[in-house]
Parts: structure tokens; C-alpha cells; sequence
């Protein structure tokens, strides 16, 4: 795949890259606490032969490493004014993890400018500390695809401790919960069956709360679900985005 040219949108002292790939209906992929775009590397030729993907890197990490994180509401600030600044309409938001929770609190601002939600593994109703976050890291590592651990380590460490550490704590205190009955965007909810930062139960949660939820568990999966079982991510995300084709409007279960 053909890499594109970085671009770069500035904000309220937040800075976004991001690139494009493909053409069709815009899909915005949201990475995870200590993420990048390359997390995406097994999702973008499925995502690109039928939508329009943008992969953003939020600010502090990737490509906006020497910046300092933004929290969960500023990151959120930021997409907003980048989709208004883009002039983007019927977007699909993907956030995995923190991006994730990015993505809900996106979706309950601005509704009229999104299409539905994918969200993998999100963050938003996890109730932890710090400490116990920490002490799972190393079971997260062994329920995922050993492989990816070098990535891992690699944006965890180009983003810095001071940046991982503040984001952390940023969406612990920023429950997402109280927002979701609200939220009446058709919205797929993805989840690692071994997810040990965020259990699968609070999936299932999250999809119950949600009006149009809808809920998948990938066996086999640990957190990084896309990355662990590509190939049956991509298809489930897919599926779902085919069905909305099918339905009139979005006040609908896909």
C-alpha cells in the first residue's frame, strides 16, 4: 500500500496528524493509549478498498510524540474541530481502547457529523487505579500476539512515561458511562475474549447501555483485538458498516 503524505491540524494547543487512504464514505480510526498508526497495518487494506480512511495520531503520541498529551475531553475537542475543519459528514468513528472512549465522548457532542461508532475495547467504563492498570500489563502482553510487542514498547517509549501516565489518569477521571443512553448512533462494540486491561464484561456493559449497541467477543483476542485476530476484526467491522447501507437512517439497529 501506497504510504500518503502526513498532514497536520493544530488546535487549542493540540496538534493532530493524520493520513488518507482509499475512497468512499470517511472511516476515522482513533488509536489507543501508547498508540500510532501502525497499529492499524492489518486493518487499513481491508478499511481502504471501501471507505475513505483516515488514520489519526493523537496529540503526544506517533508522529506527535513531542507534544504533551492531551486528556480524553481535549483529545475529543480536537477530532470535533478537525471534522468541522475537514467539513466531514457520515463519518464512522473507530477508536480502539482510549480511543475509544475519544470516540464516545466525540459522539455525544457531535452526532450530526457522524455515521455510527466502532468501538474495540474501549476504556470509558473501566474503575481501577493506576497501580492495579500496571500490575496487568505484563498478563496483557501474554494474552496478545506476541509479535506485536516490539510496536508496543517502541510508541510507549517515543511517547514517554510522563505522556502515558497523565493519559492514564486523564481517563480513569473520565468516566464515560452517564453518556451512553444518549448516544443513538447505530454502534458496534468489539472485544478480545482474553482482554486483561479491560475485561469483556464491561463490553457487554457498554453495549447493553448503548441504545443501538450491538456486541461482538473475538476468541483468542487479548486488548489490542484488531491486531491479535485481524482478519476476523476486519470482517466483523465490515459487516456491520454494510448493514447500515441497508438501513434507512440511524434510528435503526443495524
Amino acid at each position: 500500500m501506497a504510504k500518503p503524505a502526513p498532514q497536520v491540524f493544530s488546535h487549542g494547543g493540540g496538534v493532530l496528524h493524520w493520513r488518507e487512504y482509499g475512497s468512499g464514505p470517511p472511516l476515522v480510526l482513533v488509536h489507543g493509549l501508547s498508540g500510532s498508526r501502525r497499529w492499524w497495518r492489518r486493518n487499513l487494506p481491508a478499511f481502504s478498498a471501501h471507505f475513505r480512511v483516515y488514520v489519526v495520531e493523537l496529540t503526544g503520541y506517533g508522529s506527535a510524540w513531542r507534544h504533551r498529551a492531551l486528556g480524553v475531553e481535549g483529545s475529543a475537542d480536537l477530532i470535533g474541530a478537525w471534522l468541522e475543519a475537514q467539513d466531514l459528514q457520515d463519518v464512522t468513528l473507530l477508536g480502539h481502547s482510549m480511543g475509544g472512549q475519544i470516540s464516545t465522548i466525540v459522539a455525544s457532542r457531535q452526532p450530526e457529523r457522524l455515521r455510527a461508532l466502532v468501538l474495540a475495547c474501549a476504556s470509558g467504563l473501566l474503575e481501577t487505579d493506576l497501580f492495579r492498570a500496571a500490575l496487568q500489563l505484563p498478563r496483557a502482553a501474554l494474552t496478545g500476539r506476541f509479535s506485536f510487542i516490539p510496536t508496543v514498547l517502541f510508541d510507549s517509549l517515543r511517547a514517554g512515561p510522563l505522556n502515558v501516565v497523565r493519559s492514564t489518569l486523564d481517563l480513569l477521571g473520565h468516566p464515560t458511562g452517564e453518556m451512553l443512553p444518549a448516544i443513538a448512533l447505530p454502534t458496534l462494540v468489539v472485544w478480545g475474549e482474553r482482554d486483561a486491561l479491560v475485561p469483556a464484561a464491561l463490553g457487554r456493559t457498554l453495549a447493553e447501555a448503548l441504545p443501538h449497541g450491538q456486541y461482538v467477543e473475538i476468541p483468542r483476542a487479548g486488548h489490542v483485538v484488531m491486531v491479535d485476530e485481524p482478519d476476523r476484526f476486519n470482517r466483523e467491522v465490515l459487516a456491520f458498516l454494510n448493514s447500515l447501507e441497508r438501513t434507512p437512517d440511524n434510528s435503526a439497529t443495524p
